[in-house]
């Protein structure tokens, strides 16, 4: 019965991380942080490493602290924090590879979700500033997305 728990949790966590991903990036990154979120819209970047990468890094943060809760006897740490590392796996291999082509794999993909998380977030980025944004989510977006 821990194992159906800790599944459960894991699936519970890596679904809540997208609510968590649109809620940070609406809320937080076009509002109170967007000075670290603005070198994401721009067009030329100047590094490989942008300050918009600071988020990814507080959600690995949390992530081990959660491992390290479940060395003290919280055994709820160890699926929270892998619902975490999932999500952000997940997050990093179609948000920073598939859709940025931070590294030229995926490239060829083209079918019906591709075609849809690629077009949702070129709407996102359309947007060059803080407000007037659309579509903050990253793996489940508006079905008007996936309409050709």
């Amino acid at each position: 019965m821990d194992i159906v728990i800790w599944i459960l949790i894991f699936l519970g966590t890596f679904l809540f991380m997208e609510f968590m991903a649109w809620f940070t990036h609406k809320y937080v990154m076009h509002g109170f942080l967007w000075s670290l979120h603005k070198d994401h819209h721009k067009k030329d970047h100047d590094s490989w490493f942008e300050r918009n990468d600071l988020f990814f890094i507080f959600y690995a943060i949390v992530s081990m602290s959660l491992f390290y809760s479940g060395t003290t006897g919280f055994w709820y740490g160890y699926p929270l924090g892998f619902g975490i590392l999932a999500y952000g796996i997940a997050y990093f291999l179609v948000h920073d590879i598939f859709i940025h082509q931070r590294f030229k794999l995926f490239r060829n993909a083209n079918n019906w979700y591709s075609r849809g998380v690629r077009r949702a977030h070129k709407m996102h980025h359309k947007h060059l500033g803080k407000g007037d944004g659309e579509c903050f989510g990253m793996l489940f977006v508006p079905f008007k997305y996936f309409k050709k």
